[in-house]
């Protein structure tokens, strides 16, 4: 399942803002029967995620880490039903994939895809965040120890996703990849570059 976090009621809202969290999902998987069968207070859900940026490599196994952001959400989700607000969040969450995917694929859904696709909104009511950046973490009397320095690398190896070149599909009669796809494509792996450097203080070479 994925999602992506936004606001039918101020679709403005931005990161800073009040934003429930949309999960898209096949209508007969077990957590959408769940949620429908919570009724109206809907269904306690805990989502997490994290990114890696990073990995932290001390002179000392124990003292290796990583460079992340992680996030925890709790909240209830219940069944989009009204049918704007399930295309707006259909709309949503195909863009959080692939910006402008949506308004260059066939739309709107046909009626059986819409039938069987369910979306939960969950009202987030708490969350928490976590992030680790910056240099190795070394104890003392390793960082003292000459022998250990000069026979052991420590420092960081930045991690980030990397998107590719667009391969056609088989049945594809589009004879350039899309400008939308080219931008997007270039401007994700470029920004997730500075993520990964920006965790270690650096600027992206």
């Amino acid at each position: 399942m994925i999602g992506q976090m936004g606001s039918y009621e101020f679709p403005s809202n931005g990161i800073d803002e009040p934003l429930d969290c949309y999960i898209h999902g096949y209508v007969s998987a077990r957590m959408m029967n769940m949620a429908r069968a919570a009724g109206d207070k809907g269904l306690p859900l805990c989502i997490s995620a994290t990114h890696v940026d990073g990995l932290v490599l001390s002179l000392s196994p124990f003292s290796h880490s990583y460079n992340y952001r992680s996030v925890v959400l709790h909240g209830y989700g219940v069944p989009v039903t009204d049918e704007d607000e399930k295309n707006y969040a259909m709309k949503l969450i195909t863009d959080g994939v692939v910006a402008k995917r949506w308004d260059n694929s066939r739309t709107p859904p046909t009626a059986g895809e819409f039938q069987s696709t369910t979306i939960l909104r969950v009202k987030i009511v708490a969350g928490s965040g976590k992030v680790r950046d910056g240099e190795v973490s070394d104890e003392k009397q390793d960082i003292d120890s000459m022998e250990v320095k000069e026979k052991v690398w420590s420092g960081i190896v930045p991690v980030w996703q990397t998107f590719g070149e667009p391969v056609p599909s088989s049945t594809n009669m589009m004879k350039e990849v899309p400008a939308y796809l080219k931008e997007y494509v270039s401007k994700v792996t470029e920004e997730n570059k500075k993520h990964a450097y920006a965790a270690m203080k650096l600027p992206a070479p």
